[in-house]
């Protein structure tokens, strides 16, 4: 039997491959997303390899970091303060912050990063990066796009994905989806703690064989099967309009966060 060409898409773009090295992933880090009194919620600004607790790749300033809630911008730059996190490998600059959660809904938290480089591949990356709070479990802004240069945006709401169920996303570039885009996902197996500034325990050890990617469909969606309860992390590479950054090649990803949970 033939598949319809949108399901056979989906389905192709759920088989993995493997890349050689780990992933770069750019976090915004709140101990839980699911948010139950009012009051400034503590984040992390992290560029790490969180599934192996691998390197911490030093953070500039951000040239924007921002909440979004019931349509409305919050900047969150004023909140910013330069950290040093020390993972297993080495310590590198981030930033703590906090978010002003008031009333119930969605907070899309994004974060334009300035471009890192990456000297081993001579080049710079920049990670535009979304995640997600909700209070009282009303859903406002989950769905909606933020209008930024390249990003994911969800198909389910990301705060509570069920273990076992899948994942969709379409990759965007300036409101348009992008095709054939190479997707690595992340599992954070070492969460920040929040008071320490280090990893904690890891809960799961790095895939054999690299870096686990997808691909866009011809529409830019992707699906994936979340087997494990925790945060997952999915980057977009290079789907961003910009391609040079002071003279190198810029890899302009879109990353997005979302959390999963055991149903008990």
């Amino acid at each position: 039997m033939q598949l319809p060409k949108k399901m056979a898409a989906s389905l192709a773009a759920v088989c993995l491959t493997a890349s050689a090295a780990q992933a770069h992933f750019q976090l915004v880090y709140a101990e839980t997303p699911q948010i139950e009194a009012a009051g400034d919620v503590p984040l992390k600004l992290i560029f790490w390899h969180p599934f192996e607790n691998g390197h911490v790749m030093d953070m500039g300033t951000p040239l924007e970091f921002f909440a979004v809630h019931r349509g409305e911008k919050i900047d969150l730059m004023d909140t910013l303060k330069e950290a040093t996190f020390t993972g297993a490998q080495n310590a590198a600059a981030a930033y703590d912050a906090s978010v002003p959660v008031k009333r119930s809904g969605d907070y899309v938290l994004v974060l334009n990063p300035a471009p890192y480089y990456e000297e081993s591949e001579d080049l710079y990356i920049q990670q535009v990066t979304k995640a997600y709070l909700n209070r009282n479990e009303l859903p406002t802004d989950w769905m909606e796009p933020q209008g930024l240069e390249t990003e994911i945006l969800p198909l389910n709401r990301p705060t509570n994905i069920i273990t076992g169920s899948t994942f969709t996303g379409r990759v965007l570039s300036n409101g348009e989806p992008v095709a054939g885009a190479e997707i690595e996902i992340e599992y954070m197996a070492a969460e920040p703690d929040m008071a320490a500034n280090t990893p904690k325990e890891p809960v799961a050890s790095p895939m054999p064989g690299g870096t686990v990617v997808a691909m866009s469909d011809d529409d830019g969606y992707f699906t994936f099967g979340i087997p494990k309860a925790g945060y997952w992390g999915f980057a977009a590479l290079g789907t961003g309009p910009r391609t040079e950054y002071e003279g190198k090649e810029l890899s302009q990803d879109a990353v997005i966060w979302i959390r999963a949970y055991d149903i008990e």
